[in-house]
């Protein structure tokens, strides 16, 4: 029998920060969990294509945008389970154990805790308004990652292709229908840390509020890109 997840990474010049990723998931390739990891690729222009290559991992091509590639890269999955993980995001010891009972016991999506690669009370307490986020309001983020059923994923309609609020717009559609797993992923902090830990996350609450009342993600996109 296949090991039932394929893992899908969005990729857009990812060679400084995929490593790390690529060797966590490799952890469970001899466990019979993931069948395939696939780059989906929004046209890098560094080393990542050779990375891919030397890793034995396929690269599908996709107009950039994180909604535009997860959608493209999940129509190429084999695997019977998805799981969508950001290129610069690593999981915590056990993982593969978690997911295997997810996948044995489970229909609904799941999605980890979300923790930072750096220490210090910002991290912390950003990551925290995270989770919290998450767990009252059903809306965990891409950097959470997110493992779903094939079959689930095609009923909701999978990741729209939008530029920006994808994983918002698919935890919506997921409302009832996913659940917090034992597993805390952890991912870069290089964005917050050049923009600034609070102003980055005002910056991202403003932008989800914008989305919610209706704000098309085109328009969003160029502000939050400014």
């Amino acid at each position: 029998m296949p090991a039932p997840i394929t893992v899908v990474i969005p990729t857009l010049n990812a060679a400084d920060t995929v490593g790390p990723t690529l060797a966590c998931l490799y952890q469970a390739m001899g466990k019979s969990l993931i069948n395939e990891v696939i780059f989906a690729d929004g046209g890098s222009i560094d080393h990542t294509a050779q990375i891919a290559d030397e890793a034995g991992v396929e690269v599908v091509k996709a107009p950039k945008g994180r909604g535009s590639q997860l959608s493209t890269g999940a129509k190429a999955a084999k695997g019977q389970w998805l799981l969508f993980v950001h290129a610069d995001t690593v999981f915590s010891a056990g993982w593969e154990t978690h997911m295997r009972a997810h996948i044995n016991t489970q229909t609904k999506a799941g999605y980890c805790k979300l923790s930072f690669d750096t220490n210090g009370f910002a991290p912390v307490i950003i990551a925290g308004m995270a989770n919290i986020r998450s767990r009252l309001f059903g809306l965990p983020y891409g950097d959470q990652a997110l493992l779903i059923s094939k079959k689930l994923y095609q009923q909701v309609g999978g990741y729209p292709d939008i530029p920006l609020m994808e994983d918002v717009a698919l935890a919506r559609k997921l409302r009832g229908k996913m659940m917090p797993m034992p597993i805390t992923a952890s991912t870069g902090a290089q964005r917050y840390i050049k923009d600034g830990w609070f102003a980055r996350s005002r910056k991202n609450l403003i932008t989800l509020a914008l989305y919610f009342i209706g704000v098309p993600p085109e328009k969003l996109a160029k502000r939050y890109n400014r």
